[in-house]
């Protein structure tokens, strides 16, 4: 069998499905190419399912803390009997609210007129790409609601004038511990048959601490190790100490400057390294191994385009153009940030170039967030960064510990600050850490794009009572006049 295109896009997770839906919109003849479930790894096996075990994680830790303390001993005055956990029902909700999100994108991709075909690429030239039904065996599934197309056990053949790759990433395997029995990645630790009565998580980044934290609350004791001298290495020692002294109130055991070396022979123990030099074994049930993603390069035949690289990932501009013309990279597959919304940007804007508009990728700064407890914010530059560019800037902080909001949530952990030029107070960097602030990321990444100034932020209302009114106050203080401090 072969097909025509215009659009042939590999990949079906969030830059493939909405490079997909916004080519439909501009009347872009489109094919979309997915072997597993629609929505990649992060509706699947990543975002979506990780915020939910940590919801339910938040919610049963909240009851036990409750039941601990007894009636006179909380504060709110709540008490509640002894907590219990259905694990197999909370993954069956994850896997519920899984299955509605992405039968929406097969149900986008079919209103906006997207073929999809459910199967496994292999490209064979710039502009034709093979594919191997699903059922044939190529892979571990089949992609989700709204296929409009299915492979089958054949071979289609398909011809384009634009090809997208959009694959995404996978997590790093340790050569002298692959996944396996019980050491598993971040895929099975979101679905879980049972709870491990001791989980060793390798990696102390944000996938290692989020389901790390999330087990803690379920009731497993959780050890991490990390090689770097502290948690979230990535991220500055002020925003990281609330969420290392959250660690420690949990009961999660910290070995850093600590590198593992393999499991035991008896497959009981994880050998590692201490920061003395020691080497020690630590008895567990299971292990998570989480010390990254890469680009995922293999399996579909991308090494016959010959391909500019970039380390591991595709090279592209800031049209996300490959060196090769109209082969398109977008997402994870070319680098990092490796985050969704980038990849959803990306796409979108992908799609608009291909129907003819004019457009760069040159975003002005994109939010990361990591759902610890606290959570974790950054957006533009830090401080240290700021000043590596050679710029004079302002930083301000203002503490959730004098916001009423924060008091009435019982998040009175962390803080906001601001970066600032000094001298003519363009913003130019957010970061934050306490409870619920991902929400707050919006104001700061459109804060950034739309060029705002410290007073143009202090000089609008914000609503009373919000974790909100900390952005104000942040940048109120760095005017010199904040109000509640």
């Amino acid at each position: 069998m072969t097909m025509e295109t215009t659009l042939l896009i590999i990949g079906g997770g969030p830059g493939g499905y909405v490079a997909a839906i916004r080519a439909g919109q501009l009347g872009i003849k489109t094919v979309l190419v997915e072997g597993a479930q629609l929505g990649g790894t992060c509706l699947n096996v990543g975002c979506i399912p990780s915020k939910a075990m940590i919801h339910a994680a938040e919610e049963f830790h909240k009851a036990c803390h409750y039941a601990a303390q007894g009636p006179e001993a909380s504060p709110l005055g709540i008490s509640t009997g002894t907590p219990s956990i259905d694990v197999g029902r909370t993954v069956a909700w994850k896997e519920g609210i899984v299955k509605r999100l992405t039968g929406g994108v097969g149900a986008l991709l079919k209103k906006n007129g997207v073929q999809v075909v459910r199967g496994w690429a292999r490209i064979l030239d710039g502009k034709t790409v093979e594919v191997r039904g699903a059922e044939d065996g190529g892979g571990p599934g089949t992609s989700g609601a709204g296929a409009a197309n299915d492979a089958g056990g054949q071979t289609t053949r398909i011809r384009c004038e634009h090809l997208l790759l959009a694959t995404g990433s996978e997590a790093v395997e340790l050569p002298f511990m692959p996944f396996g029995g019980k050491v598993v990645s971040a895929t099975e630790a979101l679905s879980p048959e049972t709870l491990p009565d001791h989980l060793v998580v390798v990696g102390a980044g944000y996938i290692g601490l989020e389901l790390g934290t999330a087990y803690r609350k379920l009731g497993a004791r959780v050890t991490v190790v990390e090689a770097a001298g502290r948690v979230l290495p990535a991220y500055d020692d002020e925003l990281v100490r609330p969420v290392a002294a959250r660690l420690k109130s949990l009961g999660v055991e910290l070995h850093l400057e600590s590198s593992v070396l393999g499991m035991s022979e008896d497959g009981k123990s994880v050998r590692m390294k201490n920061a003395g030099g020691e080497e020690v074994a630590i008895e567990a049930d299971r292990v998570l191994v989480a010390v990254g993603r890469r680009p995922r390069t293999a399996g579909f035949g991308l090494e016959s385009l010959m391909l500019d690289m970039n380390g591991r990932a595709v090279r592209i501009d800031n049209q996300c153009r490959t060196s090769m013309r109209n082969v398109w990279a977008i997402g994870d597959l070319a680098g990092e940030p490796m985050l969704a919304h980038r990849a959803m940007a990306q796409g979108e804007m992908v799609a608009e170039i291909i129907a003819g508009k004019r457009r760069h990728f040159m975003p002005a700064a994109i939010p990361a967030v990591c759902f610890t407890d606290p959570e974790v914010v950054v957006v533009g530059l830090t401080p240290q960064e700021a000043a590596n560019q050679g710029l004079d800037c302002i930083v301000a902080n203002f503490p959730f510990a004098a916001n009423g909001r924060a008091m009435t949530i019982e998040g009175t952990e962390g803080f906001v600050r601001v970066v600032a030029r000094k001298d003519n107070h363009l913003i130019v960097g957010w970061q934050a850490v306490g409870s619920a602030i991902s929400e707050l990321s919006t104001a700061f990444v459109q804060s950034i794009e739309m060029g705002a100034q410290l007073e143009d932020v202090g000089g609008t209302i914000h609503a009373h009572p919000t974790l909100g009114e900390a952005v104000q106050e942040a940048a109120l203080r760095a005017l010199g006049h904040a109000l509640h401090i």
